[in-house]
């Protein structure tokens, strides 16, 4: 199996809790822990790369920045640890950001296989928002309309999820549809996250935005999956 890849040490916060965070991932997946010089130019694909960030980082929102590129060009999860991480036995489960309409199966993939690793339930959540022009009707938007349309969207998530349910049966997965924004969803659906799992991809740019307003508040790890 490909081994953990973890990007950059030294004696800082960031740098010790991605350490730790790396060590305890590739003991999951009994694969080795490697440091190389470069991350993204070692041999193979690597299973996950693992990145300390801090408060003051604006990464990866920052254009140019090294973090910035590792997060966009890497071909595996890119998984942030913020310095702040919270070490709590509360903090196990893994929450997934889902775009129902359009599945990423590779961060579909990692949340399972990650929840299975930990032995833990799969949140995955979906956000979703009314209709355009819904706002503008003159009596505004009855419960009726509004009950179909989320019914709608819990459809879509379940169908998103299905074949992954059908994959990892041993992974307890809660189907949760939120009338909010990606960001919103996730920063009210992770505070007992141990990790959070986001994709990334052009289709999907309001979970990238997510992820970024989690890094900022994050106290948990933060995945990025390519598509």
């Amino acid at each position: 199996m490909e081994p953990v890849i973890l990007a950059g040490t030294g004696a800082s916060a960031p740098s010790r809790a991605a350490t730790d965070w790396a060590a305890d991932e590739a003991q999951l997946r009994g694969v080795v822990l490697r440091v190389p010089h470069d991350p993204l130019r070692v041999p193979g694909r690597p299973s996950v790369i693992v990145c300390g960030v801090s408060r003051d980082d604006d990464a990866p929102s920052g254009s140019g920045s090294p973090l910035t590129m590792l997060v966009g060009s890497a071909h595996c999860p890119v998984v942030l640890v913020p310095d702040r991480l919270a070490a709590s036995g509360h903090r196990t489960g893994v929450t997934l950001g889902v775009d129902a309409r359009a599945p990423s199966g590779a961060s579909l993939g990692f949340a399972f296989q990650s929840a299975r690793l930990r032995g833990v339930r799969l949140h995955a959540v979906h956000a979703w928002a009314l209709p355009a022009g819904a706002a503008d009707r003159p009596f505004g938007v009855s419960e009726t309309d509004r009950a179909a349309w989320e019914d709608h969207e819990v459809q879509l998530l379940g169908d998103a999820l299905r074949p992954w349910c059908e994959k990892f049966p041993d992974v307890q997965a809660l189907a949760d549809v939120r009338l909010f924004r990606p960001a919103e969803a996730l920063l009210c659906c992770s505070e007992r996250a141990g990790l959070v799992v986001v994709p990334r991809d052009s289709g999907t740019a309001g979970w990238e935005v997510a992820a970024r307003a989690l890094l900022r508040r994050a106290t948990c790890a933060v995945a990025v999956v390519p598509s």
